[in-house]
């Protein structure tokens, strides 16, 4: 299992597109991917449960991936998240 923190720069926060992004990335990969948001830990690959977060911009959340290619997913999340989530 690996883990890393990040902070959500979009000014909208995740809203659809940017969540559908985030979820298409999660989705390339056969690892666990998940993030933990305040006290709650959602599945990265479900658009619902990525809205269901209510992530603003400025928010912190922690990327848990966990499998065979949770390295590679973990990487591909943060990347995601730094190049705006196509913002």
């Amino acid at each position: 299992m690996v883990k890393a923190k990040i902070k959500i720069k979009n000014p909208t926060g995740l809203h659809l597109r940017p969540a559908g992004i985030l979820c298409n990335v999660a989705v390339k990969y056969e690892s666990s991917v998940q993030f933990q948001f305040r006290d709650t830990v959602s599945n990265a690959k479900s658009v619902l449960s990525v809205l269901g977060a209510c992530i603003k911009s400025g928010d912190e959340i922690e990327f848990i991936c966990e499998g065979k290619d949770e390295e590679e997913a973990l990487s591909a999340m943060l990347k995601a998240v730094e190049d705006g989530l196509g913002e």
